[in-house]
């Protein structure tokens, strides 16, 4: 068993009970990694899948408790002999309308999970993956971190967070040679899309979240070297079409092309 645990690889993926990360931990196990599925909901999705014995490791997180993190990673790694290859900090939530009309409880329960709860995902995990060669560790971003969104604002700007945390680290963590990437689509059918934005009706929800882990698992287990090199990844051709733009945009053009595709 000692021999079969050094051989597999792990990854430990928040908020996997469902959507996008269910969708990429499944991915990752069809290439026979040892996958950790630990949301604030049980995972309810494998029962029917033909999976080996402790390929899959299930438990509960509430990513907003930093105690939780400790615990659900010391509950994962005691079946992988220790060792940590890749984290998705994918567990994330939305919060819609005018900022002014935004209930300030659920602005609180969004920026603790959203921004918090990627923070201790990040300081929890670093141990495990600065101890295991070539980890990579990848947050769940958002195409609404190009030019703060309308409708969404607080959670547009928690992406922005996300984004920041990301650069932050990609450099903070290379002397630990732990890659650091996000993943910033436009939306995808996941419960975060079933909300009263303007970008929704303008742009549609076209990705499914099977899209959006074909790109996350290449990351994790296949990048070419580029990928291994960019830091932010898009999903469709219309997302990364956007970043382009906005990257070689002064703020005034992207702040009229946002109000064009949110108006």
């Amino acid at each position: 068993m000692a021999k079969l645990l050094d051989q597999k690889k792990s990854i430990f993926i928040s908020g996997a009970a469902s959507g996008i990360g269910m969708e990429t931990a499944k991915k990752m196990l069809d290439r026979g990694w040892i996958v950790g599925s630990y949301d604030i909901v049980p995972t309810e999705w494998h029962h029917d899948l033909d999976l080996d014995e402790d390929q899959l490791i299930t438990g509960h997180l509430d990513v907003r408790n930093f105690e939780d993190w400790e615990n659900a990673l010391k509950d994962f790694t005691s079946h992988t002999g220790g060792k940590l290859n890749a984290f998705f900090n994918n567990a994330g939530v939305i919060v819609d309308g005018r900022i002014e009309d935004q209930d300030p409880d659920r602005i609180q329960w969004l920026v603790d999970i959203n921004c918090v709860g990627v923070s201790y995902g990040a300081k929890a995990c670093h141990p495990y993956l600065k101890k295991t060669k070539d980890s990579v560790m990848v947050s769940m971003g958002s195409a609404s971190a190009i030019f703060g969104q309308p409708e969404i604002s607080t959670y547009s700007a928690s992406k922005f967070y996300v984004k920041g945390l990301t650069e932050a680290l990609s450099l903070e963590w290379a002397k630990d040679k732990i890659r650091v990437h996000d993943l910033a689509p436009l939306w995808a059918k996941t419960k975060v899309s079933e909300v009263n934005a303007r970008s929704i009706r303008t742009l549609g929800v076209h990705l499914e979240p099977s899209d959006v882990a074909e790109v996350a698992q290449k990351v994790f287990a296949d990048p070419n070297f580029y990928d291994k090199l960019r830091v932010h990844h898009g999903v469709s051709t219309t997302d990364k079409v956007l970043k382009s733009l906005a990257d070689f945009s002064p703020d005034i053009l992207r702040r009229t092309i946002t109000k064009i595709l949110t108006g």
